[in-house]
């Protein structure tokens, strides 16, 4: 039998912590590197990251896009990156934030979630606004093959907020019509793990009840949460940010834990893995 996602997520959690780490070849990174906007830069980033992670986190989230603007060569790259994670025993979440409706969804899936796909990845990312039951078909593809979707909710750019926040006449906020789709996909399976493998991006810099999104609608939900580091919140803060949800979330950084080098990125993703446990030494 498959294990599911969420179960190796709360097993990554006991083992290596809940920091993930953010490949993000962009290429004002790629200048911060000394490196050149090209195919042989984005390899040299994207292993030199992989490297920098090390054994300091379990979780690793290659943002697609900039692998993708470099064409065919570019997956190349990202292709031969989710082998070299999953051979190191990395958890891997493809933040490519696919969403369309029906047939192209199920594309989609088989490209990163199925047995066969050709991208090897734990999770995606998976935008929710063209309806959250027009995923329906990718979380049954997911589920089958013991992989997981982070569906949008609240996202950390403040473009968002008007649209996700927005209620309709019953009170309901779009973010909370979002988190209770997910728990209706967690509680129409049987997991044996606390934690389900239908997810949510919700943003840590945030205020959730603005978006409606109690404690109770994201009970078991694993929660993948950006606006760390660059975006103001503080990975000391966790638990003040989530609560009793803290222990769900997946804390995500790139920007500020990348560094100029190989060797700066070990250091600050050391430093991030210390600030989230309070000083202390070990996970």
């Amino acid at each position: 039998m498959i294990a599911s996602f969420g179960s190796r997520l709360e097993a990554v959690f006991l083992s290596k912590g809940q920091l993930c780490v953010g490949i993000d070849p962009s290429q004002q990174q790629l200048e911060s590197w000394s490196l050149s906007p090209s195919v042989s830069g984005l390899e040299k980033f994207t292993f030199g990251m992989l490297d920098a992670v090390a054994d300091s986190a379990g979780i690793v989230k290659p943002q697609v896009a900039f692998f993708e603007q470099f064409g065919s060569a570019g997956f190349l790259v990202l292709e031969r990156f989710l082998e070299a994670a999953k051979q190191r025993g990395l958890l891997v979440i493809a933040d490519a934030k696919r969403g369309d409706i029906g047939s192209t969804m199920d594309g989609y899936a088989l490209a990163w979630l199925s047995k066969t796909s050709p991208f090897i990845a734990d999770a995606l990312t998976v935008s929710s606004y063209l309806g959250p039951e027009s995923t329906e078909g990718m979380v049954q593809i997911a589920l089958e093959n013991g992989k997981g979707i982070f569906l949008l909710a609240a996202t950390s750019n403040s473009e968002a907020i008007k649209m996700q926040s927005s209620k309709f006449s019953s009170g309901e906020t779009v973010a909370s019509m979002v988190a209770e789709f997910t728990q209706s996909s967690i509680s129409s399976h049987q997991y044996k793990a606390t934690l389900g493998s239908v997810g949510l991006v919700i943003g840590a810099n945030l205020q959730r009840d603005q978006y409606g999104l109690s404690d109770e609608v994201l009970a078991g939900t694993p929660i993948l949460a950006p606006g760390f580091g660059f975006q103001g919140a503080k990975l000391s803060d966790l638990d003040e940010i989530f609560g009793d949800l803290s222990s769900n979330v997946i804390c995500s950084v790139s920007r500020s834990v990348s560094g100029d080098s190989p060797k700066t990125a070990g250091l600050l993703i050391q430093k991030a893995v210390l600030e989230m446990n309070g000083g202390k030494d070990s996970v």
